[in-house]
This record gives C-alpha cells, structure tokens and sequence, in this order.
C-alpha cells in the first residue's frame, strides 16, 4: 500500500505521524511509504534518516495522495482537497468535533480516530492518549521549575537552608502520575487530589500525600468510579467539600498542575481566581486543560500570563514542546493500530468491524458519518 506522511500544518505543531523507526519497519512489510519534506525536522528526523531507511521524499501532494496517509493532528481544508476519494486516514482526529468529521465524510475518507480507542488492555500499545498524556506531565513539570523564581529540592548550605516546593497536582490519570514522579525525582514535597479513590494507592506508591475527601453517598462513590477508565462528573455535594479541601493546600502551594478533563466536556474549574488569589506571589500555576476552557478560569490558552502575582501558563500542546519523544510514542501507537487494518504487502485496507478497537476508531466510511 502507498502511505503517505505529510507535513503538519497545525500552529505549533512540530510533531511527526512516522519516524525513522515506523518507517523502515512499514517497508519490511511491504508498504511504499512516501514522507513529506521536511515532516519529520522538527522532531530530529531529518529527510535523510527516512532515505536511509528506504523511505520516498516527496512533496504535500505526493503524501497527501497516497492510499493511506498518516497525521497526527485532522487536516485542514487545505488538506483536505489534496487527497483523493476512498483514501483512509489515521491519526487524532477529535471524536467530538462534528464538523471536523463531517468534513471527512464529505471527502469520502476512511477515517481513524486513535483517541476513541477503548482503554483497554489489548489498545494499551495504541493508546495516544497515554502516550503523549505521559510526556505533557513530564513537560509540565519542567515549564512550572523553569517558571517558579525558587529551586525544588531542600538545601541544607552554609548560608542557610532552602525549603522543599510545595506542589499540588489536581488530576491523577496519566499525566497527573507522570507530574507526581518528575517533581519528586526533583525533590519537591507533593500533594495530589482525583474524583476516583483507586488512584489514591498509586499516589502514594510515587511519594505524594493523597488529598482525600470522603465519600457521603452511594451516588458519589459510584460518579467516582468513573467508566472506561474517564472520570465521570462528580456530584456537587462532593465537589463542594473537595474545593473546601483542595483551597487549603492550594493556599499553601508554590505550584499547582491541573490536568482534569472530561472527554467532549468543557473542563471543570478546580482553582477558582479567589484560590488563585490567596496564593504566595512568585507561584506558579500549569493547566494542562488549557485546551478545553481550562480548570482555572484565568488561563488564557496559548499564553502565559501573571494574574494576582501567580504566574498562569496556559500551553495547549505540551508533547509539541518534546517533539522527538512524543513522535517517537506516537509513531509506535500508529503501527500498531495499523497492525489491525493493514495486511502485509497488501493494497487495501481490512476493516473488521467484530474488531472493538478497529469498530470504536472509525469514524467514517464511504462518505458515511459514524459517529453521532
């Protein structure tokens, strides 16, 4: 099959679909796979490592043409005119942006969206999700001590000693356990806080203090649970004794990382600006749901912003900031999706249906939307 791997196009995207590595293993299959120039640089994969893999270089056209093209974020309009009816598409797509997909549809395109693959332990490999939710931790973690005027660890010197950071993470999925292991691999003192009370062993395990808020009714031990392996909203009782609760340590906090989301929900506000305002000056506050409204409601997303003396940042592609390890994790969630639709040496795709994850990733076929 031809596959095709254009340029991304979105601002600040600097993420590749195919590295070095995906690429010479898509050509031991048999698959002629064609790279847009330059796709790959700003991930440290020159146009030189995909020749020596025996991969094409080509032009927008070539890779936007191909059979089967290979994105990380959904192609623009633009895009969009530059590949041919009947063609399929894998990448992250948005499940819930409608008219993203429709526009899909209306292209005629066979497309995947990775990010409504189950979680489940078969889709672990495939889940980008948790592979680039990994890294945005990771990242989130080095913006808030390159922005915080003070050091992590304690120091113990001759001219006196500094204190530990104080820092509350608020969302322990992937990218809240990710945050919690780099900020104490850097010595600061950690308290985390999540809607699910299964998380709160794992919190422990990696050195935080678990901020933990009771549950008072059936109702709210069974929102906590969540489904699918997502948090669920919460029941307002709940959320009220949690802000009660979480307004203290954030008070006491040099930084807070927010990671909370809800899939296709606007973000919930888990540090209101009266919170923002008890805070020391000189603290900082990451919110990795910038992107979707944001949990603080003084982020501006794309931006970094100093409100009441506390530093905002609102970055809304924390993996684009980590290009070569990001691609690297998404390339090997591409090919192993792939492994499910495509068949060595073969010219067409299979589309199993019976396949759950093959069935849930679909989102459009034949210029029919599946996805209400």
């Amino acid at each position: 099959m031809l596959i095709g791997v254009p340029l991304e196009t979105a601002a600040g995207e600097t993420r590749v679909a195919v590295t070095p590595e995906t690429a010479k293993k898509l050509k031991a299959q048999g698959h002629v796979v064609r790279i847009q120039s330059g796709a790959g640089t700003a991930a440290a994969a020159p146009d030189e490592a995909y020749t020596a893999v025996g991969a094409e270089i080509t032009d927008a056209a070539g890779a936007l043409g191909a059979d089967l093209v290979l994105k990380v974020r959904s192609p623009g309009a633009a895009e969009l005119a530059q590949m041919k009816p009947g063609a399929a598409l894998v990448g992250m797509l948005n499940p819930f942006d409608r008219d993203g997909l429709t526009a899909l549809a209306n292209a005629k395109l066979t497309a995947f969206a990775l990010e409504a693959a189950p979680r489940t332990t078969r889709a672990q490999s495939m889940d980008v999700l948790s592979s680039q939710a990994n890294i945005a931790g990771y990242k989130a973690v080095m913006i808030a001590a390159d922005k915080y005027q003070r050091l992590f660890p304690m120091l113990m010197t001759a001219a006196g000693t500094i204190k530990a950071a104080r820092i509350v993470i608020l969302g322990v999925g992937v990218a809240g356990l990710q945050a919690i292991a780099t900020a104490k691999r850097l010595g600061a003192v950690i308290e985390a806080s999540d809607v699910r009370p299964s998380v709160k062993e794992q919190v422990e395990s990696l050195g935080a203090k678990f901020i933990d808020v009771p549950y008072e009714t059936a109702e709210e031990k069974e929102a906590a649970e969540g489904v699918g392996g997502y948090a669920r909203p919460m029941p307002q009782s709940w959320l009220d004794r949690q802000k009660v609760e979480v307004a203290k340590r954030v008070a006491a906090a040099d930084i807070v990382i927010t990671t909370a989301l809800i899939p296709g929900r606007a973000a919930p506000v888990l540090v209101t600006e009266e919170m923002v305002r008890s805070m020391k000056p000189g603290s900082v506050i990451v919110d990795l749901a910038a992107p979707a409204g944001g949990n603080c409601p003084l982020t501006e997303a794309g931006k970094t912003v100093i409100k009441h003396g506390v530093t905002l940042v609102g970055e809304t592609n924390l993996p684009a900031l980590v290009a070569a390890d990001s691609s690297s994790l998404y390339a090997r969630n591409v090919l192993d999706f792939l492994k499910l639709v495509l068949e060595k040496e073969a010219a067409a795709l299979k589309i199993d249906l019976e396949d759950d994850i093959v069935k849930a990733c679909l989102m459009c076929r034949d210029g029919q939307l599946l996805r209400a």
